[in-house]
């Protein structure tokens, strides 16, 4: 087709293309806990800040996501029982969330498989060259 010689060239495509292949890899790693891209970010998130808990907003913040997406993963967890939500004691409109037991062993399965496919994103492309790319894609994402 014609347009493939403007797709080869486009950062667009190529971003968009890699991170659909992203999204297959993560739905792999994350299958055995039945978990989503988002839900295993959120886990490790809490875990890294525990004991203190953290609040929604500042998860749609730091993934710069919408509250709802955060809100739909939040909502699947606490199905699972693997996380809990407690209204905040110094906002009562706001909760913040902490990991239950199975929770944290969970997170502790998603840390593993997101430093996994770190790893072999280094091994495949090379540190430097990683790197390299964040840079790029970084400034992409500023324009």
């Amino acid at each position: 087709m014609r347009i493939e010689a403007f797709l080869r060239e486009s950062p667009m495509f190529t971003v968009k293309r890699a991170a659909r292949h992203f999204d297959a890899v993560a739905a792999e790693a994350f299958a055995a806990d039945d978990l989503g891209f988002m839900e295993g970010l959120v886990l490790a998130a809490i875990f890294f800040e525990a004991p203190r808990p953290i609040k929604p907003s500042h998860l749609a913040e730091t993934f710069a996501t919408t509250r709802g997406n955060i809100s739909h993963a939040i909502s699947s967890l606490e199905a699972k029982g693997l996380l809990q939500r407690k209204i905040d004691p110094s906002d009562a409109r706001g909760y913040l969330l902490t990991l239950k037991p199975p929770g944290k062993k969970c997170a502790l399965r998603v840390i593993a498989a997101f430093d996994k496919m770190q790893h072999g994103f280094e091994q495949e492309v090379g540190g430097t060259a990683l790197a390299n790319a964040l840079k790029v894609i970084r400034a992409l994402e500023s324009c």
